[in-house]
Order: structure tokens, then C-alpha cells, then sequence
């Protein structure tokens, strides 16, 4: 009887991708499986599509796009590794790895890999998370290790610290330059879920009006640290 394709291929080490990009994916299930010991063993489109089918395809590693319809890919990781602790999870994004390597590490993933890398260093990254390393490039790594040093000496973090995940990824997109509209697409949200982000940051960093927040954004975006 034939194989179906998600069923185990002997000797090969099983993949979950969860990306809401058809071609993306294709693309991702080409890359790995025409390496001998990879195979892709199952797709989600979102992160609400994920738990009902990792759970019928065993993977032994899920790469999850940071940016979903719906919950968020760190909000992701979250729920997976509160529910599936073995599963090691890889996060694939176009946002900046500086300023969301350490909050990636934090909810549960073992690394961070930017979509903009060359096929040879996603490989080397999956690789790596499944031999149970973790995967941050050097100027990550630099900076998550600096932060916590600097945390040490002055018990404080950075005036981003209390933002949530989704806000932070909304200030980012602020110090981008993308406008309300622009943010709840890229989000995949409303733009008055938007607009209650803005408030809730603007409160939080004690920022007065949108100018400011422009301001405190952009800063942040080039120095995380600020």
C-alpha cells in the first residue's frame, strides 16, 4: 500500500508549517523536501487550523510565520507549547529578528529565522532546532544577551518591556511608517482593533498624542534598547 503524505517516511525528520501564504509554503515544502531526511507533513493556513491537524501528522518541529490571520505567531507558540512541550517550534519572519528574538525565545520557540536568508541558512536553522539547539544569527544573539546584562545592572528593561506581543508589533509598524489601514492589513485585523493598540501604547509609554508616538516608535524601531 502506498504511503499517504502524512504518513512517516523512514528516517526522515517531520515538519509542520504554519504560514498564511500558499506559495510561501509551496515554496518552503519544495526546500525541504528535497533534502533526504526532511519531509513536510502537514499545513496550516492560520493558527486556529493548527492543533485539530498537528495532532493527526506528529511533527517533530512546526515553523510558524509571526504574522497570522487571527492570533499572532509568538500567541501561537504560546498555546503549542503549553499543550505539546516536546514540540520544538522554529519562528520565519520578515520583521526585524533584533527586536523580537528574545520575546520569540520566551514563549517557547528554539530560534528565529528571517524569510529574507538564503535557503542554506533556513536548512541550517531548522537543522540546528532539531538537534535541539537554539537558532539566533549573531547580531540576535548579541543584543538579547546585552539586554539581559543591561537588565541586571538597572533592574529595568526598556520602555517597551510592558507592551504585549501584539503591540509590540504594532509599534514596530508604526515606527515603519504604516499608517492605521496599512497596520490591520499587514495584521490581518480591523482598523479600529488598531486604533485600540494605538490608545493602549500610547497609555503605557505615557505618550500624548500621535506625534509622539510616531516619534517613540521610530526611535525604538532603530534601538530596541531605548
Amino acid at each position: 500500500m502506498a504511503k499517504s503524505k502524512s504518513e512517516p517516511a523512514e528516517g526522515k525528520r517531520r515538519i509542520f508549517l504554519v504560514d498564511d501564504h500558499p506559495v510561501l509554503r509551496a515554496g518552503f515544502r519544495c526546500l525541504l523536501e528535497a533534502e533526504p531526511n526532511l519531509q513536510v507533513c502537514g499545513e496550516a493556513e492560520s493558527a486556529r487550523k493548527v492543533f485539530d491537524r498537528i495532532q493527526a501528522t506528529s511533527p517533530e518541529l512546526i515553523i510558524v510565520d509571526i504574522s497570522l490571520p487571527g492570533p499572532s505567531g509568538i500567541e501561537l507558540i504560546k498555546g503549542l507549547k503549553t499543550r505539546f512541550p516536546e514540540l520544538k517550534l522554529l519562528m520565519l519572519s520578515m520583521h526585524d529578528e533584533t527586536l523580537y528574538a528574545e520575546r520569540v525565545i520566551r514563549a517557547g520557540a528554539r530560534g528565529f529565522i528571517s524569510k529574507q536568508e538564503s535557503p542554506g541558512k533556513i536548512l541550517l536553522a531548522i537543522r540546528q532546532v532539531l538537534s535541539g539547539e537554539i537558532h539566533l544569527s549573531e547580531k540576535a544573539s548579541a543584543r538579547v544577551v546585552s539586554k539581559v546584562a543591561r537588565s541586571s545592572r538597572t533592574g529595568t528593561g526598556s520602555s517597551a518591556e510592558g507592551l504585549t506581543d501584539r503591540e509590540i508589533q504594532v509599534f514596530e509598524l508604526i515606527g515603519a511608517g504604516q499608517g492605521t489601514r496599512q497596520i490591520a492589513t499587514t495584521l490581518h485585523i480591523n482598523a479600529s482593533t488598531v486604533e485600540t493598540y494605538r490608545a493602549r501604547i500610547k497609555e503605557k509609554l505615557n505618550l500624548k498624542n500621535a506625534i509622539e508616538l510616531l516619534q517613540c516608535a521610530i526611535r525604538w524601531s532603530n534601538d530596541p534598547k531605548y
